[in-house]
Order: structure tokens, then C-alpha cells, then sequence
């Protein structure tokens, strides 16, 4: 009866396997914050060209034409914090990725290790076993020869 492979190492598999799926959590969380900040960019934008596009009326008043550039001012100024921000959420994208490809390597190297134990283990208990009927073969061999 062969015994069933113990892989040693379990724990330490199971413990990489939670933190491979911390990080890919973490990575599809950057991501989400990555492409909302993205859009956000992107419709400050388009509110301003909307706005340079439509521009002054040509009977506007010096009060109109304060809160016009006063407007622009500030969804330049947004845009600009706005991009700041999606330059460090892309930053902070970046190490995500990078943390994930490092624990899935982490894990990959584990299993690798686990299947070659395994297959060490199958092998040795194919020989243990072959060993053993071979023995029993010779012993019934003999006993058929008195």
C-alpha cells in the first residue's frame, strides 16, 4: 500500500497563494482607481475645450468676462490636480503589478518544488513496491524448487 506524498512546505504554499490573491485584489483595486481618475482627466478636459469652445458673448460685460476666465482658471487648475493624481495612481499601479508578478513567482516556485517532490515521492514508492514484489516472487520461486 503506498502512502499518501506529504508535502512539507504546505503551509507555506497555502500562506503564498493568500497574499498572490492580496495582490491581485490590490492590483484590480489600483487598476479600478487608475481608469476612474482617467475619466475624471478626461471629462475636465472636455468641460474645458467645451468652454473655450463656446467662449464670450460679444456684447459681454467686464463682469462676464471675469467669471468666464475666472471659470477657466480653475478647471485649469483641477485638470492639473487631476493629473497629479492620476500620475501617482499610476505610480502606485505600477508597484501593484509588480508586487503581484513577484508573488505569483513566489508561488509558481513552490508548486514547481511540491510536483517535483511529488513525482520524487510516486517514483520511489513504484520502486519500493516493484522491490517488494520482486521479493515476494523470488521467495515463492524458491519455495516451489524444495
Amino acid at each position: 500500500m503506498a502512502k499518501p506524498f506529504h508535502f512539507p512546505l504546505q503551509r507555506v504554499l497555502d500562506y503564498r497563494e493568500q497574499l498572490e490573491d492580496r495582490a491581485k485584489l490590490s492590483l484590480a483595486r489600483a487598476q479600478a482607481a487608475h481608469e476612474e481618475q482617467q475619466k475624471r482627466v478626461s471629462e475636465m478636459e472636455s468641460l474645458l475645450e467645451r468652454h473655450v469652445r463656446t467662449g464670450l458673448k460679444k456684447d459681454a460685460d467686464a463682469n462676464e468676462m471675469w467669471l468666464w476666465r475666472q471659470y477657466k482658471q480653475a478647471l485649469e487648475e483641477d485638470i492639473a490636480t487631476a493629473r497629479a493624481s492620476l500620475a501617482e495612481l499610476a505610480l502606485k499601479l505600477q508597484k501593484c503589478r509588480l508586487d503581484a508578478v513577484n508573488k505569483s513567482k513566489d508561488r509558481k516556485l513552490l508548486e514547481k518544488l511540491k510536483e517535483q517532490q511529488a513525482a520524487r515521492h510516486d517514483n520511489e514508492e513504484q520502486r519500493r513496491e516493484e522491490k517488494e514484489n520482486d521479493e515476494m516472487a523470488a521467495l515463492r520461486f524458491r519455495r516451489e524448487d524444495f
